[in-house]
């Protein structure tokens, strides 16, 4: 499964509503609409992506 950079929904490749290729990284949405404000402003979404993961990481590193 993949993750829609947009909405952060899962997506199933081969049931993707729409893609994208974007600096040889093929990316897949649950609806156009995530294409498209995912097309008009890539680095954004990419920069909350990277964010999530940022904090995702540093949450299963933290000690109780």
């Amino acid at each position: 499964m993949a993750i829609d950079p947009v909405c952060n929904m899962e997506v199933d490749e081969a049931k993707a509503v729409a893609t994208s290729e974007y600096k040889g990284k093929k990316y897949y949405f649950c609806a156009a609409g995530c294409k498209k404000a995912f097309d008009q402003f890539p680095e954004k979404y990419l920069a909350e992506e990277k964010k999530q993961e940022i904090g995702h990481h540093q949450q299963s590193i933290q000690k109780p």
